[in-house]
Order: C-alpha cells, then structure tokens, then sequence
C-alpha cells in the first residue's frame, strides 16, 4: 500500500513507476523558512479498538432449538466461533448484515443457555472464555486530553466504546456461563486463569461507565466462584490502587474496584488477618489523598467503616492517617472527610473514643472556626448526634476545653448569620449537658483572654521604654528613631489579637506584623447602618 504523507509528490510527477509526457520539475534547495509546519494528528476512531481484522462475510446458521440433539453441539461451538469476528462500528453502515447475524447469534446463545438445564459440555468452556477474550480483551483508547482535569461525572460527557452493541451481548452471555447452576468450576479454572483476570482488571480503566458496570459484576462472579483465585484478585486490586495513588492519580475504574472489595469485605471472617489489616492502612487510607477522591469517596467511606465494624481496635490508626491527610486548602474534600468521620463516630466503642477525643476535636475546632461556611457549617452537625454527645458527655472534662474556645469565638465573629445560629445551639447543647463543666471551660477561656490582653499591654510597655532608652542615647541625635505607637484589632468579644502594625512620625514606615486592610469612611459608614452588622472600635 502506498505510504501516507506522498499527496504532493505523486501530483508533481504522476503516479509512482508510471511514466509522464513531461520532464519532472526541478526545484533548488529549500529553505527552513519555506518548509510547511504538519501537524500530525491522531486518528481517534471513538473505539478502543486499534487492531484491525480481515473483513469476514457471517452465514446465517440454524437455530439451535431445530437442530437435532446431535447435531446441537457442534452447532453451539460453530455459533459461538462464529462470534469472534470483530466489526468496525465507527462506519455505521459497513458489514450491516454481518453484525445482525452476530446479534442475533448472541442472543440466541444467551437464551439457550438460561432456559435449558445441563447444557453446558466440556468443549465447551474453551470456547466461551475464547470468544470472551477475542471481542474484550483490547487496549483502551488513551484519554482526549490527559493533562485535563479530573472526569466529573455530573458535568463531563463520558467517552462511549463504538462497538458496545455487540459487546454488551457479549457480557450478558459470559455473565449467563459464570451463573448458571451447570457451570463446573473445576472444569472452568482451567481456562479463567491468572492471565484472564489480569486482562479482565485492565479493563476497569474504560471510559465507558456501561462497560464498567459489567466489569463489577463479572469480576464480583469470578471471585465467588473461583476460590483459588481470590488472593491474586486482591493483590492485583491492591497494585492498581497503589499505582493510582503514588504513580498516575488517574483510573476511571476505582469507584467499581471498591465497590466489589466492599462486598469482599463483608465476609472477611474474624480474626482478621494481617493481610487485611496492612490493606486497610497501607492501600485504602492512602487513597484519601488523591485529588479526584470525590469520585469514589461513597464506596471508600463504606470499606473503612465496613473494616471497623469488624474490628474497632483498628479505630485509633485509622483516625490517625485520615487526619493525617486532611487538606489545607480544600474545602470540599474536607466536607467529604467529615462525612466518613461522622460515619465512623457511629460505630466506634466507647474505650476507642477515649483514644483518639483529643485529636479528632482538635481538628473539629478547626473546622468550626472555618471561614468556608459549608466546613463549619457540617463541623457543626456533629453537634446533632446523639450518640456522639452521649460519648463526649462521659468525656466532658477531656473534650469541653478542646472546642469551647472555638465555639466561642466563632459566635462572636463568623460572618454567616447561619453559621452563627448553629454555634448558639451547639452551645446550648453543651450547657445542659454539662452547667459545672461548661461554666468552668467559660471562666477559663476569660482567665486565657485576660491574661492575653496583659501580656499585650506588657509588651508595649516594654517597647516604649527601649524607645525611650534609644532617645537618650547620646549618639541618638546622629541617627533617626521612630515613635511608635501600637494598634490592636479588637474582635466583636473584645480579645485583643496582638500587634498589627507600628505607626511612625518618622520618614521610615514601620514594621508591619500582619496585613491590614485598607480602611475606607464610606464602606464602614454603610456597614454600619445595614441592620445586623457592628463594628468594634
């Protein structure tokens, strides 16, 4: 076949090995400034497919309910054989009757072998898992765009596979052999091997959610009845969220991967074994620090609190590493890790609880001091549990002093008026739960301001006083000092936060230890008078 790329040439002097009227055109040497830039683009079919295969014309064969009994099994080999051939469905109008044949052969499998009872022979099962292998196993499409941000289901369109009307069959029938209660599982292992699950799981990367969700269940089909191969699924699973999270941070297929382990989870026996803890702390914790975590979060959320729920000794690691992966700048993936936490205090023991109260509310008062109001705002629903407040009342002396000053201060300052609405209640909630202790962390939190403002006032003392010392220096005259004079800002509680800038009468600015905004009559006036709103002075 001629080579692509020769268009030019062959207008300029006639078709390769002909012979021309003319004398070919000579050109002089080309310059690189003459040369035309070629973008090579990628010919993207919108099919996975690359391979290409020799066009072949299908025969209608008989049904197999008129064949004789005889004949029946070398009919059902010749249709299955038969469905290995491979079309293209990007062209939609090429091999048209080809491609029915082939749907209606897999059809006419998939109902012979749900309603009819010991069909399934020894010759058979090659076959099945060949035709499977032929028309699945492929190498997917590269992304569109893989420097694009992550796939957001509700916004981005997914890829679709071209070829998923005969694909889709194709599934159904292999789903139909894993199912059917003829289905010898000695026999079968002979052929559904290591190599095929491994082809199967690299296919958990498709586009295609509908191709995805087969997967799931045929995977799911395969580990429950093929218990030779039960560890090398998990491991092979555990590899591709490990490469996920330290490698490519890209795979279409976590979500489902995590829903078959959910299930695989829930009939782990007890003990548990240490294999299964080190999944739980090395692979499922670790993924919490992915970008895209909002993908799969619903089906993490539930294998964690699933391996909770079977051993709660687990509780204080898997604390732990979550706080340990809490964003600094994430506002969302922070609503998500409260979600799970808020899961997780459902089911935690009371002599876990007691482990890991102080880390937990520490990172809750950060939370609710939060000035995203959605974080603070679901920190604050932790307020509404009953039985976390029934566990933090046996634990008021420990945890009241961890989120009152959080509390307190974000009631005072927060510039959502919801937001504030939900501290007064969570407030309440501690008052009676608690008057004794809570009055006690109140004294305590205006002791700590008190003694803040004193050790402010100390230092400004101190700071005039060096200034003074510095002016009767008598080399002062040689050199110019600054008089300085210290300003607060002065929150709606009247706590005083330190130093903000150093205002001078010199021709030198200050130092400034903070950023100030810039103070303007008119914004401050109108703030003023809209109702609601004060200023402290």
């Amino acid at each position: 076949m001629p080579k692509k790329g020769l268009g030019i040439r062959k207008s300029i002097h006639g078709k390769k090995g002909g012979k021309s009227s003319t004398p070919p055109v000579a050109f002089g040497p080309k310059l690189d400034i003459d040369r035309i830039p070629v973008v090579k683009r990628e010919n993207r079919t919108g099919s996975s497919r690359f391979r290409s295969t020799t066009k072949r014309e299908l025969t209608k064969l008989p049904l197999l309910k008129d064949a004789s009994s005889k004949e029946r099994s070398v009919l059902f080999i010749e249709k299955v054989r038969q469905c290995c051939a491979i079309f293209d469905f990007t062209e939609a109008l090429s091999d048209l009757k080809s491609k029915e044949i082939k749907r209606a052969a897999l059809n006419e499998l998939i109902e012979y072998i749900t309603n009819n009872r010991k069909v399934l022979q020894e010759e058979y099962y090659p076959e099945i898992v060949d035709m499977f292998a032929t028309n699945l196993f492929r190498s997917l499409a590269p992304p569109e765009d893989p420097n694009a941000a992550l796939f957001d289901p509700e916004e981005d369109e997914p890829t679709l596979e071209a070829a998923w009307p005969h694909l889709q069959l194709v599934y159904e029938f292999f789903l139909r052999f894993l199912e059917s209660p003829d289905l010898q599982t000695p026999i079968a292992k002979k052929h559904v091997d290591q190599r095929f699950v491994t082809n199967l799981l690299s296919l958990f990367d498709s586009e295609d959610p509908r191709e995805r969700d087969f997967l799931k269940t045929t995977l799911h089909r395969i580990y429950g009845k093929f218990l030779s191969l039960r560890g090398f699924i998990r491991r092979s699973v555990n590899n591709i969220f490990l490469q996920f999270v330290y490698e490519t941070e890209h795979h279409n297929g976590v979500a489902e991967l995590l829903e078959i382990l959910g299930s695989i989870i829930n009939g782990f026996a007890l003990p548990l074994k240490d294999e299964h803890k080190n999944f739980l702390l090395r692979v499922l914790i670790p993924l919490h620090k992915a970008k895209g975590m909002g993908i799969y979060h619903p089906q993490l959320s539930y294998c964690v609190v699933q391996f909770l729920e079977k051993d709660p000794a687990l509780t204080e690691q898997v604390m732990k590493g979550l706080l340990g992966y809490w964003p600094k700048l994430n506002s969302p993936k922070e609503v998500l890790l409260l979600n799970e936490i808020e899961e997780i205090l459902d089911v935690i023991e009371p002599d876990e609880f007691v482990k890991v109260h102080k880390s937990l509310f520490l990172q809750l008062s950060r939370c609710v001091s939060s000035h995203h109001f959605q974080v603070a705002e679901r920190a604050l629903h932790f307020f509404s549990n009953e039985y976390l407040m029934s566990l933090v009342a046996e634990n008021a002396e420990a945890v009241f002093p961890l989120i009152y000053p959080a509390l307190h201060e974000t009631s005072k300052s927060h510039w959502n008026r919801a937001i504030n609405g939900f501290v007064f209640n969570a407030l309440r909630v501690l008052n009676d739960m608690n008057p004794a202790v809570y009055d006690k962390c109140a004294s305590a939190f205006e002791t700590t301001t008190e003694n803040r403002k004193k050790v402010l006032t100390k230092r400004e003392e101190q700071w005039i006083k060096l200034t003074s010392a510095a002016k009767r220096n008598p080399l002062a005259s040689q050199v110019t000092i600054n008089n300085v004079r210290f300003s607060h800002v002065k929150t709606a509680d009247g706590q005083m936060h330190g130093p903000v800038k150093m205002e001078t009468s010199g021709g030198r600015g200050g130092v400034r230890r903070k950023s100030v905004l810039p103070y303007d009559q008119a914004t401050v006036a109108a703030l003023s008078e809209f109702k609601g709103h004060s200023l402290g002075n």
